[in-house]
């Protein structure tokens, strides 16, 4: 099918953003610079099978009042846990503990099987922490928290009573563009997972409050994802950030103070 779009270059983030291949090894050295520096941590929890289904936590300074889980995103198919540590800083701040999981990478896996991989990291994760919890994801961990708010999500009924709020930057939440990408290639997603595995296919669980955030400098494509789910979910409010881009955006998950977080742990 031909509909004039070039699906490829509207999933583009790095190429449209100057500077944007150093930036991996930026988080990676950022990453290992607050880890090395973070006393309060355990690093490597083992939550399943494969070498890649492992936690990491950190902890607060003071007593826990509840936990952030940060899925992270790089398409599905890139990158691990060990990028993002420093995005922890903001809510240690504010006396929350933070988990990271990775999960194991198409094509290896399906992104059906990487959603439940997560739900597991969950279950795990939240035994270690009392209190709220508060799930957050970055582009296709956006997708994979929001997928934790569909009907046929994998979570116990205990786990979703304790989610305070779904966070999702710039995610994804329609799968079926991706099946014209060259991605698809690596993703191997068939028509009916694209269609099972998007949020905005699929009925909310209406009673947890879901935030899309976006930089307001983003692809277009990343835009109308954030408009749609919020058409569709009731439950979801759509913000934009002012002069953030793809990457950028992640930047207010180091400050306490800052509107995204703000945002998030409002009462």
């Amino acid at each position: 099918m031909n509909d004039g779009i070039d699906w490829d270059d509207a999933f583009a983030n790095m190429k449209h953003i100057p500077h944007s291949a150093t930036l991996p090894d930026h988080w990676a050295s950022c990453a290992q610079g607050f880890r090395d520096a973070w006393e309060h941590k355990e690093l490597d929890v083992v939550y399943g099978h494969h070498e890649r289904e492992k936690l990491d936590f950190f902890f607060p300074e003071s007593s826990a009042k509840g936990l952030m889980i940060f899925i992270h995103g790089g398409y599905w198919m890139r990158l691990d846990k060990s990028y993002w540590s420093h995005l922890s800083r903001g809510s240690l701040d504010r006396s929350l503990a933070v988990a990271m999981p990775s999960y194991t990478l198409t094509p290896e896996s399906r992104i059906s099987d990487i959603t439940h991989q997560i739900a597991c990291a969950i279950t795990v994760a939240v035994d270690k922490v009392d209190g709220p919890i508060y799930l957050v994801g970055h582009s296709a961990g956006g997708h994979l928290v929001t997928r934790m708010n569909c009907v046929d999500e994998p979570l116990n009924s205990a786990i979703h009573k304790r989610i305070v709020r779904i966070l999702t930057i710039s995610g994804v939440h329609d799968l079926r563009p991706l099946l014209l990408t060259e991605m698809n290639e690596t993703l191997n997603l068939s028509s009916d997972e694209a269609i099972d595995e998007s949020p905005v296919l699929c009925t909310a669980l209406t009673d947890v409050p879901v935030i899309a955030w976006v930089g307001a400098k983003e692809r277009p494509e990343f835009l109308r994802q954030t408009q749609l789910l919020q058409f569709h979910w009731p439950s979801c409010t759509s913000y934009f950030g002012v002069g953030d881009d793809h990457f950028s955006v992640l930047d207010g998950l180091q400050k306490s103070d800052s509107a995204l977080l703000s945002t998030l742990f409002e009462k």
